[in-house]
């Protein structure tokens, strides 16, 4: 179990960096940056495959989700000159919320 949770790690930090550079791909214009990104979103998605063996989809694919979701915020907040208000911050705080409540919910 502590392996998968490793793997689904490795696979949202693969999968938030593929999306923070999707901006650089250019509409898959830019073939080095196109083929980056898609190469990150395949390895993810690998790991996410290889995880949910272990892990039940309901939790994997949320915490997968929720957790690159805000993290994508974040760093599209401090490096790529995207705003975070406070509905903004709220509402990935809403997310993380229910991604913890998702993982309380299955450990029983």
């Amino acid at each position: 179990m502590l392996w998968a949770a490793v793997l689904l790690g490795v696979a949202i930090v693969i999968e938030v960096g593929a999306t923070a550079v999707l901006p650089r791909a250019e509409g898959f214009t830019n073939l080095g940056w196109s083929a980056a990104v898609l190469g990150g979103y395949a390895s993810s998605i690998w790991l996410l495959a290889l995880v949910v063996k272990h892990v039940p989809i309901s939790i994997a694919y949320a915490v997968w989700s929720g957790a690159g979701t805000a993290l994508v915020a974040v760093i599209a907040f401090l490096f790529l000159g995207e705003s975070l208000g406070g509905v903004k911050a709220f509402f990935l705080a809403l997310i993380v919320t229910g991604v913890i409540g998702l993982n309380l919910s299955g450990a029983h």
